[in-house]
């Protein structure tokens, strides 16, 4: 008679991949510089609606996101009221709260720093936050690009307002794109799978639907309901390939018996050896 003894061998965790610290520095400045000279454009479309140069370097300074501020703006040029312009732009803010979740357990600031950083909450850098391998290399990439961000942000919004004038008609020159732009460049080299780019395509079709129809900033958040309703249906149907992670995930073939009849056991890292021992 036979016993047999199977023995699982742990899982080879892989060490974390550092990135060096002038990597990190140089990626940061390079998206703070190139997302900072756009509050040039912020500040000609403010004032082409009708605020003074004051009152717009207050709103980026006070503001500083540039998908609220051009949304205010835009509404007061088109002769919005207000306080429903104000209401758009914090809608479109409300997204900002969702970034600050995530990373303040990814960057685990001290308490009397973190309201600080909040101000520093935006689209640009959380996407130079998550796309980091090490804490260490999160925090100075938020840093730089946070306090990059803000000093160009400030300093092109002044200039833009004071040489609006000499731009003549700031509609024609369509510089209220030039954020979002930037934005869907960070963006799209982040969507790597299938699940990833269908929630990003539903996003968008619902955004544009709903645009016509509710009030600015709500199309936005609605959106959001994209990434559940993806997952929901790739749960359901499987997805392509039936399998959420397509991109470096591995499919175990159904009906595969895990010990492998003449084959080898070995599964996702875990492997069984068998020994015999006669009485």
């Amino acid at each position: 008679m036979s016993t047999v003894q199977l023995t699982a061998t742990p899982t080879e965790k892989k060490p974390t991949e550092k990135k060096p610290d002038a990597a990190v520095v140089r990626d940061a400045l390079g998206v703070g510089t190139a997302v900072g000279l756009s509050g040039f454009a912020f500040g000609v479309t403010a004032a082409g609606s009708g605020l003074s140069p004051l009152q717009t370097c207050v709103l980026s300074l006070a503001v500083f996101t540039g998908a609220s501020q051009f949304a205010l703006v835009g509404a007061l040029a088109a002769g919005g009221n207000p306080y429903t312009a104000a209401a758009g732009a914090f809608f479109l803010g409300v997204r900002n709260a969702f970034y600050g979740l995530r990373l303040s357990q990814l960057l685990a600031l001290p308490r009397a720093l973190r309201p600080f950083a909040a101000q520093w909450v935006i689209d640009e850098t959380t996407a130079v936050t998550l796309a980091q391998p090490t804490r260490r290399a999160a925090r100075l990439g938020f840093a730089v690009t946070g306090l990059s961000l803000y000093a160009l942000w400030n300093l092109t919004t002044l200039l833009g307002a004071l040489g609006a004038e000499a731009l003549g008609d700031t509609d024609a020159w369509g510089l209220d794109a030039a954020s979002p732009a930037v934005f869907l460049a960070l963006l799209a080299p982040m969507l790597k799978s299938a699940a990833e780019r269908a929630t990003a395509a539903l996003a968008v079709l619902l955004a544009l639907g709903l645009l016509p129809v509710l009030p600015a900033g709500v199309p936005v958040l609605l959106s959001a309901l994209a990434a559940p309703a993806v997952l929901f249906l790739w749960g359901r149907g499987g997805g392509p390939g039936g399998d959420m992670n397509t991109a470096g995930g591995d499919a175990t073939a159904p009906g595969r018996d895990a010990t492998g009849s003449g084959g080898d056991a070995t599964e996702s890292g875990r492997g069984m050896t068998a020994t015999e021992a006669d009485r």
